[in-house]
């Protein structure tokens, strides 16, 4: 049986059911949120929860870290509807779509429970389409919106809750294509080594957002980027778009930014500012799945499978491939045209595998001399 609660609302992309969301078999449909204090302590929180139609699973996670430990909730299910939005403990409301939603923990078996309420400062930015390929293979073909907003709510962990009113983050949507589940058995030929750049940071100021992103090759040209200002409250037709070039001091024996830096100009090349990142500690993006050699995006556990993993973080091992993927809690400096500076948080996503010439990395995981 095909047909699902999601049939009766408009929202077909085919001329099939939505439970079968096209032909490929990588097909995902994804939250993700994270939140900090805007400009106090290190606590941080962060949530996904994703849904893999042709494989039939949906899965979820919510980390805290506190006091330098990472603790993170693992959950997997099979799918069924996709109007579900809840996998075991775990659980996603719309209450206002594109402006407030609601994450809900129940995991007191783990010793974690949360209820946590997203509230968009501005309407959300739609990334350009993200589309790359293998020799033949697509390897992506996605959408992502990404806003920012405030937080209200309490996070429990291990007896201790916390409010978070007053938090700030970001939350994004992305669907589409990428490599999800179990790994193609098949290489591509001829054989093409891997290589991925990513850079993504959104950044909380008091009166607004800024947002960068950027995807580079091998020699460092940039095949997917957007910079752009949001006041608070903006409408997608207030959106001040730059253009922003990054520049990164890498720390020694890693892959991870020691600090940087994104440089502003205008559709005319003039200067109109600067981002500067200063990190304050990684939080480590396999605690959500990315990366994770057991807890990967959309891999079958079972008809339902719950598991709480906790990392020391000063313990992470840099170099090893699952934790390469990181978000950088950074205490930011933006420098508009103006010369007006404001002082801000936000997160410096790193992923970088492959040779990447303004870095200078040469092969598949050298690392920064």
């Amino acid at each position: 049986m095909a047909l699902t609660k999601g049939d009766d609302y408009p929202i077909h992309q085919t001329a099939e059911p939505i439970a079968y969301s096209g032909t490929d078999r990588n097909f995902y449909d994804r939250y993700f949120f994270n939140g900090y204090h805007p400009s106090e302590g290190e606590d941080f929180f962060a949530a996904a929860f994703g849904v893999y139609p042709h494989l039939n699973v949906a899965d979820a996670s919510f980390v805290v870290v506190r006091d330098g430990v990472e603790t993170a909730l693992h959950a997997s299910r099979w799918l069924g509807d996709r109007m579900d939005l809840t996998a075991g403990p775990v659980r996603i409301e719309i209450l206002e779509p594109l402006q407030k939603l609601k994450v809900t923990v129940d995991a007191p078996e783990q010793r974690l429970r949360a209820e946590v309420v997203f509230d968009g400062r501005a309407f959300p930015i739609e990334e350009p389409r993200f589309v790359r390929r293998n020799g033949t293979r697509t390897f992506m073909d996605y959408t992502r919106l990404t806003q920012n907003g405030r937080y209200t709510g309490w996070i429990e962990l291990d007896g201790v809750r916390k409010s978070i009113d007053g938090f700030v983050g970001t939350r994004d949507r992305s669907w589409g294509v990428r490599p999800v589940g179990a790994q193609d058995s098949q290489q591509t030929v001829p054989p093409t080594p891997p290589q991925f750049y990513w850079l993504w940071s959104p950044t909380s100021f008091e009166d607004g957002s800024f947002f960068f992103h950027t995807n580079e090759d091998a020699v460092g040209r940039a095949w997917n980027t957007r910079a752009v200002w949001c006041q608070d409250g903006d409408g997608e037709a207030d959106f001040h778009h730059l253009n922003g070039e990054d520049e990164i001091h890498w720390k020694q024996g890693t892959r991870h930014a020691q600090s940087a830096v994104v440089l502003l100009t205008d559709d005319f090349g003039k200067p109109a500012g600067t981002v500067e990142f200063s990190p304050l500690y990684n939080f480590q993006m396999m605690g959500l799945g990315y990366t994770h050699p057991k807890w990967g995006h959309g891999h079958l556990h079972g008809e339902l499978a719950v598991e709480r993993e906790d990392v020391k973080l000063s313990e992470a091992n840099p170099q090893q491939p699952f934790n390469l993927h990181v978000q950088a809690l950074s205490e930011v400096t933006y420098t508009d045209a103006a010369g007006r500076v404001r002082k801000g948080r936000g997160v410096l996503e790193q992923l970088v595998i492959g040779p990447h010439a303004p870095s200078g990395f040469e092969s598949m995981l050298d690392f920064a001399k």
